[in-house]
């Protein structure tokens, strides 16, 4: 986590609806982080943890325990793909998948105080991304990842054509680790996404 933190502090910071944006995201996943809040406990202030229950029974009571910690460290805490979830544990606002571009202008016009990120996979997506009025997007994957629904990394040079290619504040996602994060310094992007790989020391 230390190098990641490192590396996430030294993109150029941006400013969106009045928040500053985290450098680095944790996005928590329960079958490779089964215990996200003792990850949460470790982040640096002003990271921001993307909380996905993926339906599990618990989801509220375990999102409102994030709530707490996030509260305590100067987290910010969205909640993934669900708008339910996020008022249920009083998020700072939702992560959408790829495939909700178009519900967009129906959360802003609802929630105007929520930030509102989405993940992005090719140029057209990003473009339904700036269309719809997300406030930023995670670009995704940008190494060969363990996530089970990765798709082919799209590398260095393509995330930098995408980010050249948008206005909105872009992190990267997938593969991203120790070893690979100094071939994101000067790409551009806004920050820096992970899962497992904030969970070791």
């Amino acid at each position: 986590m230390e190098v990641l933190s490192s590396a996430a502090a030294a993109f150029p910071p941006r400013t969106v609806r009045g928040r500053t944006l985290p450098g680095l995201l944790f996005f928590t996943d329960p079958e490779r982080v089964p215990n996200p809040e003792a990850v949460a406990e470790r982040l640096p202030a002003g990271a921001g943890i993307v909380y996905r229950a993926f339906g599990a029974e618990d989801a509220i009571e375990r999102g409102r325990r994030l709530r707490t910690i996030a509260t305590e460290r100067g987290l910010l805490l969205l909640a993934g793909a669900h708008p339910g979830l996020a008022e249920g544990i009083r998020a700072d606002g939702l992560h959408m998948p790829q495939r909700a571009s178009t519900e967009i202008p129906r959360l802003r016009a609802e929630y105007a105080r929520w930030l509102i990120t989405i993940a992005a996979h090719d140029s057209e997506a990003l473009r339904a991304a700036e269309r719809a009025g997300a406030d930023a997007v995670v670009v995704s994957p940008v190494f060969p990842s363990n996530s089970p629904s990765a798709g082919e990394p799209l590398g260095v040079e393509e995330l930098k054509g995408l980010v050249a290619a948008t206005s909105l504040p872009v992190y990267a996602l997938g593969g991203i680790r120790a070893r690979t994060v100094s071939q994101l310094i000067g790409s551009g992007i806004v920050g820096i996404a992970a899962v497992e790989a904030l969970a070791g020391s």
